[in-house]
């Protein structure tokens, strides 16, 4: 349900749905830490998937008029409820799969997906 509302908060910023489906997967560039080690890559991971963030540069955003970095906070934030309602949580810096959710399998996923639904 967050998702859906800031899928309408993204909207009502005027912001166009190609810049949102451009962006959408950005956070994920932090897999690339992995090729540094583990410990490197869960921390990246997790840096760039905190819900604090988006949300702390959205409230700075609107602060200080700043229309289009609002848009970025929340196709940020949009992206990381999509995670979380898939079961991809906050990475562990043992193994990529295991995350403070579960340890995440397609069926895992499955599962998180349709309890969502």
């Amino acid at each position: 349900m967050l998702f859906v509302a800031v899928l309408c908060s993204y909207r009502a910023t005027g912001g166009g749905w190609g810049l949102f489906l451009l962006l959408f997967l950005w956070p994920d560039l932090a897999i690339l830490g992995y090729l540094m080690n583990v410990r490197f890559g869960a921390g990246l991971y997790n840096l760039f998937h905190l819900a604090a963030a988006p949300v702390l540069l959205g409230v700075v955003s609107v602060a200080i008029h700043q229309r289009s970095v609002l848009s970025f906070a929340l196709i940020w934030f949009a992206h990381i409820n999509w995670d979380r309602a898939f079961g991809y949580g906050l990475k562990y810096p043992t193994f990529f799969k295991d995350t403070h959710l579960q340890r995440v399998s397609p069926a895992a996923a499955y599962e998180s997906a349709k309890a969502v639904a």
